[in-house]
């Protein structure tokens, strides 16, 4: 019997140069790699809550990296390494991938601290009830958090990823495939330096956010 839900984190691995750089452009390389490693923690840790046992951390370049043997270390989660390709080709085939195996799937990043595990267990809800799909949009355009029952390729094909589209070229693909999705309220994500004021304000980062910001004024 399949699995009736897996919760999908793609993670990259947290080198200095190579995650969060229009955040490094201010506060740094290592500075923007410590608050991403923050984030995925806080990710993982959200994921776990809202579906103990059921979740996968998808790896960039590939599991192999330490960071994520630290992050699954006492726990019951599974490494996999992300396909090549842009955006839109990993994660399709991480959803093909994963329908085959269980009844429906939700699939996060890590750079959105403000999705919880309540709006993990209400997207679950929502496929559980039926949707074809379920979506959390972010307040520059994009999505933070999609939700499946079944794949189809569509919806990731030519996706100006990356700009304030997504979210629109997203409905529209789902209206063109006749989907039946809902929409989780707006969110917002991790990707200026000013995103750090409200960073601060979740519980657990008021702390990461003073270790960066202390040689730059955040406006």
């Amino acid at each position: 019997m399949p699995d009736a839900l897996r919760i999908l984190v793609f993670a990259k691995a947290p080198e200095p140069g190579q995650v969060k750089t229009r955040l490094a452009r201010t506060i740094g390389d290592v500075a923007a790699a410590f608050v991403y490693r923050a984030m995925t923690r806080h990710c993982i840790d959200n994921a776990e809550a809202a579906i103990p046992g059921g979740v996968e951390i998808w790896c960039s370049p590939n599991h192999r990296h330490p960071f994520f043997t630290e992050c699954v270390a006492g726990r019951y989660m599974v490494l996999r390494d992300q396909a090549s390709g842009d955006l839109g080709t990993r994660m399709s085939q991480a959803f093909q991938y994963t329908l085959r195996r269980s009844a429906s799937a939700l699939l996060l990043g890590t750079d959105v601290p403000s999705i919880d595990a309540d709006d993990l267990r209400v997207a679950a809800v929502v496929l559980a009830a039926g949707k074809d799909a379920v979506i959390c949009p972010t307040e520059d355009g994009g999505y933070g958090l999609i939700g499946l029952r079944r794949h189809d390729e569509r919806i990731f094909r030519d996706i100006a990823w990356g700009t304030n589209q997504v979210m629109a070229q997203t409905r529209a693909r789902f209206s063109a495939l006749s989907w039946d999705w809902q929409e989780l309220p707006q969110r917002w994500d991790v990707d200026e330096p000013q995103d750090l004021l409200r960073l601060a304000d979740l519980p657990g980062f008021a702390a990461v956010v003073d270790s960066v910001t202390g040689s730059f004024a955040v406006r």
